[in-house]
């Protein structure tokens, strides 16, 4: 993400009056910018960061809103304490999305007078979302103005469109060839009464295509659109981007090619057509006839990619060993250096996960910005040092490593908790009370296709006994070499309840419970696991998690005597686990710190 909170305030200040102005001369009370571009993208290029751009704040989620006197940026409780601090002295409110307060649509409608008109760039509206508004704004007389981008007017520097490489998945990782992908999803399409799909999710056309890319950090996606029909595909993306390979790929697959601006024209004699309303903007249908049927669902390929087949699971496993073989190095060495008495950094421990784990076979890029927060740093749930914004790690305090990796064999993500100097009692309760959450959920046994949000509580209630909680959810889908998001499954209470976010057999999860303390520090824990058969009988089949991630839970950092025999008997079974899938591969110091962090407890 770009460092946008480091434009000077006075800057900020200027591009919002630019803002106002602009609104004032076409007549409009207010302009809504969200977290999103035409794909509806967690992390996005840079072009399409016009909310950071604007405001300073960076977080990956969350909505700025500007009318004539007010401007806020509406996030969840993981940027509390993140964007007061990016925010500051611009005159941008921090407004919490929380239970019992208004959303930003709802404080439009209560603040806009009747007649008024909100402009937001159609292109980064979902469908979804779209509906939401209109529904909404109509009941107070507010209009939606979706075809005007205002940033188009002002951002004079604006950063072009990406344009990297697009490449082929490696054939020995890719377990379902493209044409036996696109059959299996005109087959879902028939079920649902669709004769022409279109898909703008970027992670549901790389898994189709078995193509990959580079053009959102972290992500190995590309921007394209896909149409299919029960006879044809088109991919729509600006094809010199394509390499040769990928292009063989495509006519293989009977997938033809057209510019990525095409695809709005397209759907101009299209009758029925199938989206997923919360990934698709509503500008990429704009030309769709209005006696259209839109058939409104969850993407096909999203619940097909979450369950992954027996061989993406194997690669995923050893793509997990060779992150642990990196982890124990990295480990070592920052014990090392600190030993000798050596200056060490939050951002020097970046640094030092991308070297260790750009060692390993098919290693690409990190999988998300390391989240490496030394004491009170570690509190801020997605913080991210910075050259100007960071820590050394010196005297007494815990430090918090949120780290992945994109593998072209797996994508890996974990958290692990590091002490440096001596670690209060209060501290190590605190990281006991985490572990322990994190193995309810692990030890867990659930019915097959259990909505997702409903284990979540399993992991919090280790928590709530205490009278603590946190704000995020416990655990999200993970991607093979692809999102380390993705959907449908979201082990989270605040989660939608729909048909499609279960939690089905062959999924891979985190499982991240935290405990929070601003301004003093911050406790996650966090290893990615597979959802697999536990049993079946009279009451049905249920299912279990599996861990895949190896690395060792620092038990120096844990009051033992808060764990009970289950919980002591799963940490030794699992660091034993770490220990002999991992030691034949290591040597030197690395191997050293392996076997002392696995002895048993």
């Amino acid at each position: 993400m770009t460092d946008f909170y480091k434009t000077p305030t006075h800057i900020r200040q200027t591009r919002l009056q630019q803002v106002r102005d602009t609104l004032t001369a076409h007549g409009l009370s207010a302009l809504i910018i969200p977290s999103a571009d035409p794909h509806m993208s967690e992390y996005l290029p840079k072009h399409y960061q016009g909310r950071a751009w604007l405001s300073g704040f960076t977080g990956s989620f969350g909505t700025l809103v500007i009318t004539a006197n007010f401007a806020g940026v509406w996030t969840d409780s993981r940027y509390w304490v993140q964007a007061p601090i990016e925010l500051e002295g611009t005159g941008i409110e921090l407004q919490k999305m929380m239970q019992g307060y208004p959303t930003y649509a709802q404080f439009l409608a209560d603040n806009l007078p009747a007649g008024s008109k909100v402009a937001i760039d159609g292109n980064v509206l979902s469908v979804a979302e779209y509906d939401e508004l209109t529904a909404l704004f109509d009941k107070h007389d507010i209009g939606l103005v979706t075809n005007f981008d205002i940033l188009a007017s002002i951002w004079q520097d604006r950063p072009s469109l990406p344009n990297a490489t697009i490449y082929v998945h490696d054939d020995e990782f890719v377990d379902t060839n493209t044409a036996a992908k696109l059959a299996q999803v005109r087959e879902k399409m028939t079920n649902k009464g669709a004769n022409t799909h279109l898909i703008s999710s970027l992670d549901d056309i790389a898994w189709l295509t078995n193509l990959r890319g580079a053009d959102v950090d972290f992500n190995p996606v590309f921007l394209a659109h896909l149409l299919i029909t029960h006879d044809t595909a088109t991919l729509f993306v600006h094809d010199d981007k394509l390499n040769e390979q990928a292009k063989n790929l495509l006519n293989q697959a009977g997938i033809d090619i057209a510019h990525y601006d095409d695809v709005t024209g397209s759907l101009i004699s299209t009758k029925n057509l199938l989206i997923d309303p919360h990934r698709v903007a509503v500008g990429t249908i704009a030309k769709l006839p209005k006696d259209a049927t839109l058939i409104k669902t969850m993407n096909p390929s999203t619940i097909l990619k979450a369950i992954k087949s027996q061989n993406d699971i194997n690669h995923i496993r050893e793509a997990m060993r060779q992150d642990g073989v990196a982890l124990c190095e990295f480990f070592a060495t920052l014990e090392n250096k600190l030993a000798k008495g050596e200056s060490v950094s939050e951002l020097d421990v970046d640094e030092m996960l991308i070297t260790a784990r750009s060692r390993q076979p098919y290693y690409v890029s990190p999988s998300f910005d390391t989240i490496a927060g030394f004491k009170a740093n570690g509190a801020i749930v997605h913080y991210r040092a910075t050259d100007t914004r960071f820590k050394y790690l010196e005297e007494n305090g815990l430090l918090l490593i949120d780290s992945g990796a994109q593998y072209k064999n797996g994508t890996t993500d974990i958290t692990r908790m590091f002490g440096v100097g001596n670690i209060s009692d209060d501290e190590k309760r605190d990281v006991t009370y985490v572990l322990k959450a994190h193995i309810a959920l692990a030890t867990a046994h659930f019915p097959k296709n259990i909505p997702s949000m409903q284990l979540d509580v399993l992991a919090r209630n280790q928590l709530w006994r205490y009278g603590l909680d946190y704000g995020h959810g416990t655990g999200h889908g993970v991607g093979y070499f692809l999102n380390v998001h993705e959907a449908p499954q979201s082990i989270s209470r605040n989660a939608p309840i729909s048909p499609e976010r279960i939690i089905s057999e062959g999924m891979i999860t985190s499982n991240e419970p935290g405990l929070y303390r601003e301004g003093k520090w911050g406790v996650r824990l966090e290893n990615l696991v597979v959802a697999v058969k536990a049993c079946d009988g009279e009451f049905g089949e249920f299912l279990k998690f599996e861990d895949l991630t190896l690395c060792p839970f620092d038990t120096r950092l844990l009051l033992v005597e808060l764990l009970n025999n289950d919980e002591k008997s799963w940490l030794n079974a699992y660091h034993q686990h770490v220990h002999d899938e991992l030691i034949s591969r290591l040597s030197g110091s690395a191997k050293d710190w392996l076997v002392a962090r696995t002895q048993p407890i």
